[in-house]
Formats: structure tokens, C-alpha cells, sequence
């Protein structure tokens, strides 16, 4: 169907003349390619509705847009329609007008209407603390849920009460924490109390999915004359969606039993209660309720019938009366009978061109882009960074970039396992002693553990390197004083990359250069420097991205007393000070800054916004590993595979040869040009006789043989078929392989993989992240949440072949919509191409907008995306609404699954209609029991080979031995329920794909895969989900995905056939990745090679037990964990 193009040009008198924007209209995105789509359908998802007074009309939404119909049924009416998404209609008491929720206004708030949809106006204007759930007091009140984020982006609410002409609001409730809801307001009819709900489940802190038999919510009321908060209703399963009856004296309720979800009235005089009706569709009590637990309901006017959704329709729940008046709560065959209001909506809505572009997934040479760790010479002639693991240099401005320990002598030192030497260890984080002549640098090696080296006169031939820390340790961030003659260091404790600290001390060290004389300074910070006379030793804390929300730059004298905090900030880190002492560079979310830093004696309260001293920002996106010139006059920093250089007399207007006017910010810096060749074996690997499942359709090759050469598939077909094809002569070395009896399928692609790296530090030579995965077939993985310095050098270690590992790809440091110090403020397109620029010139292909608050952030997000060809996926968020307004914006798809479970005709017809796909994650799935529980439950999973030779035991253990038990039918209710809505979407036409998590790396691939079938999906069904929808999803389908000539040879060879059992993908043989074939069990190459690997941390002496107890580096406090 044809696109069109928003009119944007239209605009462009208005920017001749105004220097102001004009603001972004979520009706109109400027720029955006959409087409009309229109269907009629019987039957809605998730619908909240109203009665009017009179008890003629219904008014509901649905997909966003506000019908009306009368009360016995029938043709509904649009009332609004559009882009906007506009939910929750509710009657004035008059009937004269409707109160809804609309993001016509840029994000969800409160508008009003006629109850003929005109004259439709804007009541609130919350630009971040968003409302919805709007109900009325009187004619002239309104009170609604207002929104309350903290560093989780899935807030808390507060009731606050407006006039209908505006205004700020009054606050009615006050929030106990950040994250226990208050929400679903009911008015009584004299206006006195307010009913709701509210989250009194224990612990106030960010949970998936909480036990829906015990008290998750509560009805309460607030008494608008006393001020105060009443408890109404509770207990065992809950009570929400309270709606108080017109007369005052009944309140209707959600309640769950077991796995129902009842309707249940209370009489409020006596405080009997009675369930009603039990068939409601499950509600979400369980997962984040920012819109509700349920969809809102009404009474008749006479009280004589409930109005409510469920089952995909709108239905009567008759209450029968007595003659004094009182209701029969009859159940059995005398209840009374449900009874359809039937209504038929013809939708017409608009979609978004859904941003999918291709990728590349191999190429012979790659430009390195994550450039980590660079320092230039105290001569200004040579930059010294990390990359893929290894140092290079490069003499400025145009020099060629080589490695930088090329014609230095290293000495190396042969592990205990004689399968590495540690010379080729990683090398990183490189300092230049003040003369120049000379660099420390730390190198890692997983068996030999950690070192510092210094090279004296590293720039001609025939230096020689000395090791002049060898005690095994984790070893970070050398750096010399002013006269050279001592070195500050870091060590630090241990993680779950790098295993065990080995120190009872980690903290700050110095040491004389050539590594005598070490003694302990303090515990406390990281990223130490001598202070400019090299008295005093400066130190950051509080971490840099992801870290805590009170940070501080401190000194202490060479002893670690006389501590002096020097600066304190929120969200600035990466506090960088000038040789001179003067001056202070800094990162405050992403972007970098330089302030003056005169000695007060007292602790600067540092932002971006500091007035109390100049402040100036000085890079246009971002700017990373920040370092002055030896002359205090410059800053360097880069971005990506750029460097930047600035003087300080072009940002300070004050300094002596400033100009008179400051140019512009850089937005383009000097290239720094490392090329690095792409891994590729050499050599035929031909697999012979086996079952051959190509995902070309539903088409298998029995017989088969699939000949790869190189990293390519060459051929698939059938041994009759390899018999006539053409043969080569080769001097390549060539392995057959029999596969009788065996399946071969393509590599798994993980496109919601965490695979580890949500930290900052050194690189291990193996992750064994990275390692279980492959292991069990996972040949691709995508992250959507991440440290982007980490992903990305790993990405590129993995691409260059200095680190064995499925193909890396991610979206790199999320666009997060709360608080923290990594968050992204978008208010502007430019803000959006902005965070977008900073995480492509990383390497990503995508980007995670992770609930950016407001509907024009999200689609200046998309804007963005489109003009630089990256795809957006979003956090799914337990947002049923937003999920939607994704869908039709264009997002590439929705991470997580759609909280809402069934999903109805209505969705289906909409979301087919686009090209989004969904990334369900049942193992973490929203509003249930995560599936990840089932298998623990079912299954012995700290027994399984090859997961035990891949994952800290401890992990495994923690995670699986101690199991939570449930009913199957609570799993039927959760993750069973969920993936039969993918198996629903998957056939409408909707691409489901495969994403575990990081729950359990490797094996979580396959219960992903698993549960999906359980929800109906065949097994090659399920199976494309786990390969070629995820090909499709990231853009790469064209070289991975299916097994057809001329693809990357990515494929799983397995002793048993998933067709007839789908659990037998996990009977895994060999794997092979561009190419290079393994034993799943051991990862020793195979095939044309014989590569024994090397050991973990945790197979080594010492080690087994004392990584027990270790942080996972994915489960740090204050972390967001990448979900």
C-alpha cells in the first residue's frame, strides 16, 4: 500500500520567521511515511467504557479511539479518531460531556468533550508527570492518576484532583514509595469519597511479577472532607477497579480467585461481599498497572445490571433483586445470565512505515569504532588507545594507526595449561609518563590473571616491556605522578567476568615506576590521579554510567587521610582535572562539559547547570575517555572512531585569544582509521547424510549435504543432488563429516540476549556468557541493553577473531525515560538525532527507546532513526496502550511481551497491518509467573552438560536449586496464556522472534523456543521464530537465518530431530559460526582445526568456591539490568 508523506514543507515559512519550533504534533508527525488502514471488527482488546446517566449510551475505546453506541448495541459511532491514542471515556454526571485520556498534546493527560466528540480541549498539562484514569467529581472536578517515576521507569501514581478549566491540580494521596501504584479512582455519588486502588504488596521495589494469591491490591477510599485514607477491601486475590454503584451503596470489584478473575460487589453498609460473575479475562494485577489492573466498567443507572469488557466483548451482568431490594447472589444454573452487547466498529486508523533496514553482517575488513581508553602524548604527537582488545597507536593528525607494542620485546610467560601464551593477552588501559618516554599499561590473561607493564622508549625498535607487578590480581588504571617516579593504580575486587579478586585490599595502590616500594592508600574510589604537585591522589565515586545518584570527586593525602570531598554531583562523573589543577572536565548524561576548579575549601555542588562558576559544554553528542593536553589548554576526547581536540579559548569567551565570537561545536572529529580484518577460517567442511531443516519455508532435506567453504554454505541439497554438483580443486584442507542420523538446523538467533557486559572494566579473553550460549547453537545475539563500551569492543573483539562468541550486535546504551545517570532527555528531534548519533558512531544498528515518557519523544525517536537507518526497539514495559502507539509509529517491533493476554480480532487486524514484529520474552514473562520458573520446576537444571562447563556454579545453583513451585495452571494462566497471543499474532501475519533474556544464557535460548510451542505454534513454527524471523527482525536476513548457498555458515548439527519433539534442539553436537565448527560440549574448534580451549576462572584451583557469593556483574545495585 502507498505511503505519504506528511506535509512538513508546509512549515518551512514559519521557520524563515520564527526562531522558535513549532512543537511536535503526535496527530501529524512532521516527515513520517504512513498509510490508511481500515477494517471492521466485533470483537476489541482491553476496552474501557462508561454508561451514560441516562442509561441510553456506551461510549468505549478501542485501539485507541472513542466510539459510542446505544446501550442495547449495535453500529458504533467514532467520536474521535486519529493518531492520538485516546482512551478511558467517562460521563460528567450531567451527561454532557466526556472525560478521557489523550496524548494528543504530546503525552497522556486529561481532555474533555462534548458527548457529541466536539469542542474536544486539553484539562491538564503534565509534561512528565503523565495522568490518566480520569473520573468525575462533580461537573466542575475532575481526579486522576498522576504519574510518578523514580530510577525505575514503571512509577508509582498519586490521585490529584483538577477544575476543568486547568490548572496545576491538587494532590489528593501521596505515594509511600516509587513503585507501589495508586490508581483506578471511583467517585461516590455525593462526591464525598474517592475509591481506588493501590499496590500494598510487600517490598516497594522494582519486581517483574508478584504472587496474585496473596494481597497484591486493596481498595481504599479518601474522604474529601477529612482528609484522610480509609481501607475498604481486600485479602487473599486482591481487590481492584473498584466502581461505586449510582446510588451510593454498592461497590463493585476485581478480584482474583486462583487463576479467575472474579467481579465482585460489596455492600458497603454491612460489608458483605458476593462474587458475581467469574469469566472476566485475566488482570494485571501481577505486572506494572500505570493504566490499571482492568479495564474500567459502569452500572446501569438503576443498578440493576454491571456494563463490562471481557472476552473480547462488551456484556450485561444482570443483579438481580429482591422485592425489598436487596440483590440475590445466585450462582449455578440459577445465576443470572451474562448477557452480549453486540457492536460492530469499522477502524480506520493510520500506521507508520515500520523502520527495517539491512545490515551487514560479515565484511572481509571493518572500521573499529569502539576506541576505549585513549591518552595523548604529553608532545601532542601520538594518540595511545584500546581496541578489540589490543593497544594501538597512531602519530597525529594522519599517521597510520599500527599496534603499538609492534617492535617491543614483551616477555612472555607460558600458562600453567600450555594451550596460551599470556603475551597474548589483552592489553588496555595505557598511561603516558609525564616525559613521554614512557607508558604503563595493564594486561589480562584468564590463567595468568592480571598485570602492569611499563615500556621506557616504547616509540623505537627494541624496547623491552617489564612486568613490574607480578603478583596475579586484578590490576586497572595506572597512571604516573608529575615527575614520573611513582605510579597510582587500582586494584580491584572480583566480578563474574574476571572471577576472584585475589585481595583481601582491593582499592587505591601507588608504587615507584618500576613497581617497588607498593603501599595501600585507600578503599575508597576509582580512576585515581596525582594531584598536580603529587602530593595528594584524586579519586571519583559513586561509578560513571549506571552507578549511584550521588557522586563525588575527593582527594586524599599520599596516606589515605585527610580526605576532602572536592566535588559532589547526581549525574556527573568521569571527573577529569587538568595538569595545571584549574580546571575540571566532566560527563553529565552522555555529554561532556569543562568547568573552572578553583580551590575553595569547600565541596562544588557540580552540574551542567552550575552557575556558581563557568560551565560550558564542548561536545555536541557525546564525548568519552576525556584527557588534557601536558599544557592545560586542551581537552581531547573521542566519540566512536572519532577524535576531538578543544581549546579551551574557543568555549570561554574569558580566556586571552578567544574569538568574538565562539564557533559552533565540532560535529565531526579527526578519523582515527583502524582497520581490522574480519575472522574467516580456510578450508571445506562437508556434512554428509544428514536431515536438513533449511527454514527456506517449511522445506527438509533428508539425505542431505550442505558443503561450506570457508565461512560460506556453498551447497545444500540432497546426496543425489551433491553427486552431480560441480567439484573443486583446492589446497584448502577439507573435513567430512557424517551426520546419519542427525539434524542439522540453522543457528539460533537470540535477539534479546544479556549477555553479561552491563559493567565497565577489562575485557576477559573468554565470557562465558558468550561461551554458553554457542554452546548451545545461540550463533547470533542481539542486545538491547547494555554498556556500549563493553558490547561494542567485545563485538569487536568476536569479529576479529581475538574472542570466540556467537556474532555480537546491540543497540548500545539505552534512551532511558527516568531518572538516572545514564538517561536520555529527549524533548526535540535534534535531542533524538543527538543519543542517536552517539550510540551508531559505537557501532549500534538499533536503538532501545526504554519508555521515554511521552508519545513525540517516542516518534522523534523513530524520526531519528529513520533519517540515520537504524532500527528502534522499544521496551515493551508492561504498556498495553503504549505498546500499541509503538506499533503504529513505526518501531521496528516490541521488546517484552504485550502485558495483555487474550489478545482480540481488533489487534490482531491492526499490528497485521504493519511490519512490526514482537520479541515475547516469556521467561520473563509481564503479568505471570516467569517461564524461566517452569523449567526449573520440571526439570534438574544444575545437572545439565554443557551449562555447567559454561557458568560459575554459583550462579547456577543460586538460580535453580531452591525452585518456586505453582499449579500448571498457573503457567497456563502466564507465560502458556502469553505465547498462545504469539501463536495468534504469528498467524495474523506478525513475526514473532526469539529473545531470552540472559536468564540463563544458552539453554534459556531454548525454553524460549519451547514456550512458544507450548502455546500452540508447530514445531517449524516455533523453529522460525528461534531463526528467521530474528534474521528479518535485525535486517540480516539476506546472509543469516536459513541454510541456502551463499549465506554465513551459522548452523546447529543435533543428534535428534526437533520436527517430532521440539525439546530435542537441546541434544546439540556441533555448532558453527562463520564458519568455524565446535563441539558443543567442550567448544574445542574442530573441523579443519584442532583448538583446544583454554579454562575459565572457575575450573581453575581456588577458584571453584571463591566465586560463590560474587555479585553478578547483571544483578548490581541500582542497576537497570538491560530489561
Amino acid at each position: 500500500m502507498k505511503y505519504h508523506i506528511l506535509p512538513a514543507l508546509l512549515l518551512a515559512p514559519f521557520f524563515l520567521f520564527s526562531q522558535e519550533k513549532p512543537k511536535w504534533d503526535v496527530s501529524n508527525p512532521p516527515g513520517q511515511p504512513y498509510k490508511e488502514v481500515a477494517f471492521t471488527t466485533t470483537e476489541g482488546t482491553w476496552m474501557s467504557l462508561d454508561v451514560s446517566p441516562d442509561g441510553k449510551t456506551i461510549v468505549f475505546d478501542m485501539l485507541g479511539d472513542i466510539y459510542s453506541m446505544p446501550v442495547a448495541g449495535g453500529d458504533a459511532k467514532a467520536l474521535r479518531l486519529g493518531l492520538a491514542w485516546e482512551v478511558q471515556p467517562r460521563f460528567s454526571p450531567d451527561g454532557k460531556k466526556i472525560l478521557f485520556t489523550s496524548d494528543a498534546g504530546g503525552g497522556d493527560n486529561c481532555w474533555v468533550m462534548d458527548s457529541d466528540g466536539k469542542n474536544a480541549r486539553q484539562v491538564t498539562k503534565e509534561s512528565f508527570r503523565l495522568l490518566n484514569n480520569g473520573v468525575w467529581i462533580d461537573n466542575e472536578y475532575i481526579v486522576a492518576r498522576k504519574h510518578f517515576t523514580g530510577t525505575r521507569s514503571l512509577g508509582a501514581g498519586e490521585l490529584w484532583m483538577y477544575h476543568i478549566s486547568g490548572g496545576e491540580g491538587l494532590q489528593l494521596t501521596k505515594r509511600k514509595n516509587d513503585q507501589q501504584d495508586v490508581n483506578e479512582p471511583s467517585v461516590s455519588p455525593d462526591g464525598r469519597y474517592i475509591y481506588f486502588s493501590e499496590d500494598m504488596y510487600g517490598g516497594g521495589f522494582f519486581q517483574y511479577n508478584k504472587n496474585p494469591n496473596t494481597q497484591i491490591f486493596a481498595v481504599r477510599r479518601y474522604d474529601r472532607e477529612e482528609g484522610k485514607v480509609e481501607d475498604v477491601t481486600g485479602g487473599s486475590g486482591g481487590a481492584c477497579r473498584p466502581q461505586i454503584s449510582r446510588d451510593g451503596k454498592w461497590l463493585a470489584f476485581v478480584r482474583r480467585d486462583y487463576t479467575k478473575t472474579v467481579l465482585c460487589v460489596r455492600e458497603l453498609a454491612t460489608g458483605m461481599e458476593y462474587p458475581v460473575y467469574e469469566g472476566l479475562d485475566k488482570d494485571q494485577q501481577e505486572a506494572w498497572t500505570t493504566f490499571g489492573c482492568y479495564p474500567g466498567f459502569a452500572w446501569m443507572p438503576g443498578g440493576e445490571a454491571v456494563v463490562i469488557w471481557t472476552g473480547g466483548k462488551i456484556v450485561q451482568i444482570p443483579m438481580q433483586r429482591s422485592p425489598n431490594g436487596r440483590y440475590n447472589f445466585n450462582t449455578g444454573e440459577s445465576a443470572p445470565k451474562v448477557r452480549d452487547i453486540p457492536f460492530a466498529c469499522n477502524v480506520k486508523a493510520k500506521v507508520a512505515e515500520t523502520l527495517h533496514f539491512e545490515n551487514k553482517v560479515f565484511e572481509p575488513e571493518f572500521t573499529a569504532k569502539a576506541i576505549r581508553q585513549a591518552v595523548t602524548s604529553p608532545d601532542g604527537k601520538t594518540l595511545l588507545f584500546n581496541a578489540a582488545g589490543e593497544l594501538y597507536k597512531k602519530e597525529l593528525p594522519t599517521g597510520k594507526v599500527e599496534r603499538a607494542l609492534s617492535g617491543v620485546f614483551i616477555p612472555p610467560v607460558v600458562s600453567k595449561s600450555a594451550t596460551q601464551e599470556s603475551s597474548s593477552g589483552n592489553n588496555s588501559e595505557p598511561s603516558f609518563s609525564p616525559d613521554g618516554q614512557s607508558m604503563a599499561f595493564v594486561q589480562w590473561n584468564d590463567e595468568e590473571k592480571g598485570s602492569i607493564w611499563t615500556v621506557r622508549n616504547f616509540n623505537m625498535r627494541g624496547a623491552t616491556g617489564s612486568r613490574i607487578l607480578n603478583t596475579p590480581a586484578i590490576y586497572r588504571t595506572p597512571s604516573f605522578s608529575p615527575d614520573g617516579k611513582q605510579i597510582v593504580f587500582r586494584i580491584q575486587d572480583g566480578d563474574d567476568e574476571l572471577g576472584p579478586g585475589m585481595t583481601d585490599k582491593p582499592g587505591i595502590y601507588i608504587m615507584d615506576a618500576d613497581g617497588k616500594n607498593m603501599r595501600f592508600v585507600t578503599d575508597n574510589g576509582e580512576n585515581p590521579k596525582f594531584s598536580p604537585d603529587g602530593k595528594r591522589i584524586y579519586v571519583s565515586t559513586g561509578g560513571t554510567l549506571f552507578g549511584a545518584l550521588d557522586k563525588s570527586f575527593k582527594s586524599y593525602d599520599l596516606n589515605g587521610e585527610d580526605e576532602k570531598v572536592l566535588v559532589k554531583s547526581k549525574y556527573a562523573h568521569s571527573f577529569t582535572p587538568s595538569p595545571d589543577g584549574k580546571w575540571l572536565a566532566f560527563i553529565e548524561l552522555h555529554k561532556t562539559y569543562i568547568c573552572a576548579f578553583p580551590q575553595t575549601g569547600k565541596t562544588v555542588d557540580l552540574g551542567a547547570d552550575t552557575k556558581a562558576i563557568p560551565v560550558t559544554q564542548v561536545s555536541r553528542d557525546a564525548g568519552y575517555n576525556l584527557h588534557w593536553s601536558s599544557d592545560s589548554k586542551k581537552l581531547h576526547y573521542t566519540l566512536g572512531d572519532e577524535y576531538f581536540t578543544i581549546d579551551l579559548n574557543k568555549r570561554f569567551a574569558f580566556l586571552p585569544g578567544a574569538p568574538d565570537s565562539l564557533p559552533p561545536l565540532d560535529s565531526a572529529g579527526l578519523k582515527i582509521g583502524l582497520a581490522l580484518g574480519s575472522d574467516m577460517p580456510k578450508g571445506h567442511v562437508v556434512f554428509q547424510n544428514a536431515r536438513i531443516i533449511t527454514m527456506e519455508g517449511d522445506q527438509v532435506i533428508e539425505d542431505g549435504v550442505i558443503r561450506v567453504i570457508n565461512n560460506e554454505i556453498e551447497f545444500v541439497g540432497t546426496t543425489k543432488e551433491f553427486e552431480n554438483a560441480p567439484r573443486y580443486k583446492t589446497s584448502d584442507p577439507i573435513k567430512y563429516i557424517d551426520c546419519a542420523g542427525k539434524t542439522i538446523m540453522p543457528g539460533i538467533i537470540d535477539v534479546h540476549a544479556h549477555p553479561g557486559n552491563f559493567r565497565y572494566g577489562l575485557n576477559p579473553q573468554k565470557q562465558w556468557e558468550y561461551y554458553a550460549q554457542l554452546a548451545y547453537g545461540v550463533t547470533t545475539q542481539h542486545d538491547p541493553s547494555v554498556n556500549s563500551e563493553m558490547a561494542f569492543s567485545n563485538a569487536e573483539m568476536i569479529k576479529s577473531g581475538r574472542m570466540v562468541g556467537p556474532r555480537l550486535f546491540s543497540t548500545g546504551t539505552i534512551l532511558y525515560g527516568a531518572d538516572g545517570d545514564f538517561k536520555a532527555p529527549i524533548n526535540s528531534l535534534d535531542d533524538a538525532r543527538a543519543a542517536l548519533r552517539r550510540t551508531k558512531a559505537w557501532g549500534a544498528i538499533s536503538v532501545k527507546s526504554y519508555n521515554q515518557p511521552r508519545r513525540e519523544q517516542r516518534q522523534q525517536v523513530i524520526a531519528a532513526a529513520r533519517e540515520l537507518g537504524m532500527l528502534v526497539v522499544p521496551e515493551g514495559g508492561s504498556f498495553f496502550h503504549h505498546n500499541l502507539t509503538q506499533v503504529v509509529d513505526g518501531h521496528t517491533g516490541v521488546e517484552h511481551n504485550i502485558p495483555v493476554a487474550p489478545l482480540y480480532n481488533d489487534v490482531l487486524s491492526l499490528w497485521s497491518k504493519t511490519g512490526a514484529h514482537n520479541t515475547p520474552t516469556l521467561i520473563v514473562n509481564y503479568g505471570g509467573l516467569n517461564g524461566e520458573y517452569f523449567w526449573y520446576q520440571h526439570s534438574e537444571v544444575w545437572k545439565k552438560k554443557p551449562l555447567l562447563n559454561f557458568t560459575p556454579k554459583h550462579i547456577l545453583d543460586e538460580r535453580s536449586r531452591h525452585r518456586t513451585m505453582a499449579p500448571e495452571e498457573e503457567y497456563q494462566n502466564g507465560h502458556i496464556l502469553v505465547a498462545q497471543s504469539c501463536k495468534k499474532l504469528q498467524d495474523a501475519g506478525v513475526d514473532i522472534n526469539l529473545g531470552a533474556h540472559g536468564q540463563l544464557n544458552g539453554l534459556g535460548a531454548h525454553w524460549e523456543l519451547w514456550m512458544l510451542q507450548q502455546g500452540g505454534m508447530s514445531n517449524m513454527q516455533a523453529l522460525k521464530c528461534a531463526t528467521l524471523n530474528g534474521a528479518k527482525y535485525l535486517g540480516m536476513d539476506k546472509e543469516i537465518g536459513s541454510l541456502t548457498p551463499g549465506k554465513l555458515a551459522d548452523l546447529i548439527v543435533l543428534d535428534k530431530n526437533p520436527l517430532e519433539n521440539i525439546q530435542n534442539t537441546e541434544s546439540i553436537r556441533y555448532v558453527m559460526v562463520n564458519g568455524r565448527l565446535y563441539e558443543s560440549e567442550t567448544l574445542n574448534e574442530v573441523g579443519n582445526y584442532d583448538v583446544k580451549r583454554s579454562k575459565f576462572w572457575f575450573e581453575q584451583p581456588g577458584s571453584q568456591t571463591s566465586g560463590a557469593g560474587m555479585t553478578h556483574t547483571c544483578q548490581e545495585a541500582k542497576c537497570v539490568c538491560g530489561h
